[in-house]
């Protein structure tokens, strides 16, 4: 096994170079895969073990053409290389012949690496030495990889080409860092207790807790903070089916994508619970209200306070970035039809559980709460019950989120779903 070193050869020859004569004098075999597409003016002395004529081959095409795309399709070069590299790290992890993976680059660089290390499952060691990870225009784009791989950033502050004092600290403190890493390792072991992955935010603390009470003797309860980039990490890895079920008890990312809120996590939020066929209990916290923050965009004309009309409307302003918007009757039928379209295409429908407290879908909208509207929680209801496919069970309970009878709700709808699993399982 080795611990494979990624770059571009004609640019960052030098740190490379210092990078794997670090990890080669600390025992461990390397291999240098080149994912140069011809912005660099360095002919290499350093061979790549892997080249990145290599890597086109694999994307569907030549490093001709690349290097010939760059001019007016530079994105579409620098996503056909970083296919390449996505499969052969992932063919190197299949065959046991990778056990960690560190890279540098620049712009192009960290985008071709981070495309293709997302595709490494968690727990494999993978580090990048970046001089972009920090800049704030980019912080969106590079959140969709940080937010759902375990992906350690190492920020050089200085640009990695050449060599000088402080280079070469960079590439020797991160060949330490992967191998300390890799040396440090440990395999995943058989799990004596099944995991169980739930989503939470501040407005369902209690509920969650008192969730995960009634759970941890029997299981590892896996907790992801729903605030768009975790809701990220959840379906991700609800995805790759490391969870015996899933409880969602925010799927509110859904709603804040349909909305245009803060904690959007995109159109296919939900279908990791869907397709993996597995129990996948939900609640509509978070679907009481809009993330809408900072309160400045109220006073500057925002597009979305505008259209949205939410200076009129209840709203909690827990400080000057953080605000919630209540959604209106209307958002309220648009959320239910669209939850209601998504979860009648799960494949096993009994495996699927929506428990809905009445008094209160989050904190928020108890009563007396600062979002506090019955109507807009009833038309919820409503619509969400009309539309659901009637093999999917909705429970209603006489409580708000907040509650001991909640969790219990939450907590016997699982078992009930695990059951049935293992009745269809042994079919």
């Amino acid at each position: 096994m080795a611990i494979v070193i990624v770059g571009m050869l004609d640019e960052r020859e030098e740190g490379l170079r210092i990078i794997k004569e670090c990890i080669q004098g600390r025992g461990h075999k390397t291999i240098v895969i080149d994912i140069s597409i011809g912005t660099g003016a360095i002919t290499s002395s350093l061979k790549a073990d892997i080249t990145c004529e290599e890597l086109a081959r694999l994307g569907g095409t030549t490093i001709n053409k690349i290097k010939g795309m760059l001019a007016k399709e530079r994105d579409k070069a620098t996503s056909i290389m970083a296919e390449g590299l996505g499969k052969r790290l992932v063919d190197l992890h299949g065959a046991g012949d990778l056990k960690g993976v560190i890279a540098v680059g620049g712009m192009t660089g960290t985008f071709i690496t981070l495309t293709a290390m997302k595709k490494l499952p968690f727990g494999v060691p993978k580090l990048l030495i970046s001089s972009v990870a920090a800049m704030p225009a980019y912080a969106k784009r590079l959140a969709e990889y940080f937010g759902v791989r375990d992906i350690t950033v190492m920020h050089s502050v200085v640009d990695t080409v050449g060599v000088n004092p402080l280079v070469r600290t960079l590439m020797v403190n991160g060949a330490g860092a992967i191998c300390g890493m890799v040396e440090e390792y440990a395999p995943p072991q058989k799990e004596e207790k099944p995991s169980i992955a739930i989503t939470e935010f501040g407005f369902c603390d209690k509920g969650a807790h008192y969730v995960r009470e009634l759970l941890e003797e029997k299981y590892n309860i896996v907790s992801f903070h729903a605030t768009g980039v975790g809701d990220k990490a959840a379906g991700d890895l609800v995805g790759q089916g490391l969870f015996e079920a899933f409880i969602d008890l925010v799927p509110a990312g859904f709603s804040e994508y349909l909305l245009g809120g803060n904690r959007a996590a995109g159109p296919d939020r939900l279908d990791a619970g869907i397709r993996q066929g597995k129990p996948y209990i939900l609640s509509p916290c978070g679907f009481d209200m809009i993330s809408c923050g900072p309160i400045q965009r109220r006073e500057e004309g925002d597009p979305l306070w505008v259209s949205r009309r939410l200076a009129e409307r209840k709203l909690l302003i827990q400080d000057a970035i953080r605000v919630q918007a209540r959604t209106s009757p209307e958002e309220m039928h648009t959320i239910a039809s669209a939850v209601t379209e998504k979860l009648n295409k799960h494949e096993n429908k009994e495996l699927v559980k929506f428990i809905i407290p009445t008094k209160g879908f989050s904190s928020l909208s108890v009563e007396g709460g600062a979002l506090y509207d019955p109507i807009s929680d009833q038309t919820f209801i409503d619509e969400f019950r009309k539309n659901l496919d009637r093999e999917i069970d909705i429970i209603e309970i006489d409580t708000h989120i907040n509650t001991p009878e909640f969790a219990r709700a939450v907590v016997d709808a699982l078992e009930q779903t695990l059951q049935k699993r293992q009745s269809i399982n042994h079919a």
